[in-house]
């Protein structure tokens, strides 16, 4: 029974930690995790974390369109590019993240 107990708790946990990993909303949890001061080192680890990378990302972003709005028509294609490569390595790092989590919680 205590090791059901023990399976289901880590189950939680790590469920837990890939809604941290999600794109763009995965910050409201984290946020809110970080601003207790009673959360596992585990989690905190992972909110700053994904709170670093969708800092990192939306700053990208904005930087990114506000200049393709004040270049030429060129630039302006290849700053919209360069935007949506950043948008997509962001996903796919959270994804990344996500399936590492699932990867060592079936090993």
């Amino acid at each position: 029974m205590n090791n059901k107990n023990s399976e289901i708790e880590e189950t939680n946990q790590q469920l837990q930690l890939g809604i941290y990993y999600l794109p763009i909303v995965g910050i409201i949890p984290s946020i809110w995790t970080l601003s207790r001061q009673h959360s596992h080192r585990q989690q905190q680890k992972a909110s700053r974390l994904s709170i670093k990378l969708t800092l990192i990302w939306l700053s990208c972003y904005v930087l990114l369109f506000i200049s393709s709005n004040q270049t030429s028509e060129l630039l302006n294609l290849r700053l919209l590019y360069t935007n949506a490569l950043v948008t997509t390595g962001y996903f796919l790092i959270c994804l990344t993240l996500i399936l590492r989590l699932r990867k060592n919680k079936s090993s």
